[in-house]
């Protein structure tokens, strides 16, 4: 039965519905891809779907609008698969447990793909109606945004005949993204020698975090549960065997959850204890560490436990420069987002971003050096660029009188930490103009996330207004 039936716009909660059924985490594209060829195949409209499952269809212009320039709407299929630890659903095979509290809508015990399923449930629903009023319109549906923009950096720019971007990639309703970070993922391996362990061991979990999204909320002053762990581990005032250490699942998401398990002779309970109460923060006040009791006899010797704690509390984590140009905007951060031990490797993989080419490179250096320092490797990866601010923009400013007229008060122009797929597809196409907005979003790349009804609403009525005037 359906969940979002009869709520307006029908057509855009029907298709977003409909999305949530497909499992679509970034890497797992066949399927929403599939699905996005055979609704454009079925209302008669030319698709291309790539090698990289990139989907574009196009869509005439209505009558009187044939001379107008190509307008491309675009967003990204994927989402980033977050879940509670009780929640049965596999991101591999399952869709989503969509509900409704109010005006917000959740999928229960998961992220709900808000981000950016909305987007291509708008562009879904302006496709099959032919009563808009619009200029001719690229859908673009790109792929594995969230893991590294995988999608855009593979697309044939070539394939777009539109020189002016709408993406609807932003989560707050009433603002205009005009310029974004570029960054890139990197991953650092420390090896680590086997020992035999005879002490007690334990599991210690830290958990209870907010989390949130590395771009957006790595200013917010959130823990990291995998620093946090760190911190622990150094505050322990006795030798211990590390056997084993886990947190966080995406890159790009600040970790909620840290789980170690270690050999030791000492009162763990009492210490983690005193821990939680020196190191509850305002803005993160959930802060919980259980401590029980477990049975290994193989882990890490001394050395590569202190190696592990050590790295820890060395590497750089979270905001490292503010913007001197725009007041409150992270300028260079990094989030170490997925720790883990495989093949007797420490394996810490960040997400880093920057909107200056050069502090990017000076902190991946860094990230390199700290490698060196405990004997193990750094690599990066899924390098995207920065999004410059354009100066001239015939969309920026007839997206602002729009919104004016509609709402009888300007939208906020504004640039951001978190990256965009813009600059990717700005280096693709040619003098591309582009501008990013969208409905509220709460709680993005958490279990938590949910998606406003009413923003919603009208976000698409502006959208829709839009297209008429462009």
């Amino acid at each position: 039965m359906s969940v979002l039936a009869k709520i307006k716009p029908e057509r855009v909660f029907y298709y977003f519905e409909e999305l949530s059924k497909i499992p679509h985490g970034s890497g797992n594209m066949d399927k929403i891809s599939s699905y996005c060829v055979d609704f454009a195949k079925g209302l008669g409209l030319e698709v291309i779907k790539d090698e990289h499952n990139n989907v574009i269809i196009k869509k005439p212009a209505s009558a009187g609008y044939e001379h107008h320039e190509t307008i491309i709407l675009q967003g990204h299929l994927d989402m980033v698969c977050e879940k509670d630890g009780d929640s049965p659903i596999d991101f591999m095979k399952d869709g989503l447990d969509l509900r409704v509290d109010g005006d917000l809508i959740y999928a229960k015990g998961t992220t709900l793909g808000g981000d950016d399923g909305i987007a291509i449930a708008m562009t879904m629903a302006i496709l099959e109606d032919k009563a808009l009023i619009h200029p001719p319109i690229e859908a673009l549906f790109t792929t594995d945004e969230e893991t590294g923009m995988y999608g855009a950096e593979g697309l044939d720019g070539s394939k777009l005949s539109g020189k002016t971007l709408i993406n609807i990639d932003s989560e707050e309703e009433g603002i205009l993204t005009v310029s974004c970070a570029g960054g890139a993922r990197a991953g650092i391996e420390i090896p680590l020698v086997k020992e035999t362990v005879s002490a007690p061991c334990f599991k210690i979990t830290v958990d209870g975090l907010i989390g949130g999204h590395s771009g957006v909320e790595i200013d917010k002053g959130r823990l990291n549960s995998n620093i946090v762990m760190g911190r622990l581990l150094n505050s322990l005032p006795f030798n211990y065997n590390i056997i084993n250490i886990q947190g966080g699942l995406k890159d790009n998401a600040i970790p909620r959850t840290t789980e170690a398990i270690i050999s030791c002779n000492g009162n763990i309970t009492s210490i983690c204890k005193d821990f939680v109460e020196k190191n509850r923060v305002a803005t993160d006040p959930g802060l919980v560490i259980t401590v029980e009791d477990v049975s290994y006899t193989d882990g890490y010797d001394q050395a590569s436990s202190k190696s592990i704690t050590d790295f820890l509390c060395t590497v750089p984590n979270g905001v490292q420069a503010m913007s001197k140009d725009i007041e409150g905007l992270v300028q260079t951060s990094l989030n170490l987002g997925i720790l883990h031990i495989e093949n007797n490797k420490l394996v810490a993989t960040f997400a880093v971003r920057s909107s200056v080419n050069t502090e990017k490179s000076d902190l991946l250096d860094k990230l390199d050096e700290v490698a060196k320092v405990f004997g193990g490797q750094f690599e990066s990866h899924a390098h995207y660029p920065a999004w410059e601010y354009r100066k001239n923009s015939r969309l920026r400013d007839t997206m602002t009188e729009v919104y004016t007229k509609l709402y009888g008060t300007a939208p906020q122009v504004v640039a951001i930490h978190a990256g965009l797929e813009c600059g990717l597809l700005s280096d693709k196409i040619n003098d591309l103009d582009a501008v990013s907005f969208g409905p509220n979003l709460y709680d993005i790349h958490t279990s938590r996330e949910r998606m406003s009804i009413e923003s919603v609403k009208r976000t698409y009525d502006y959208l829709i207004e839009l297209l008429k005037n462009l």
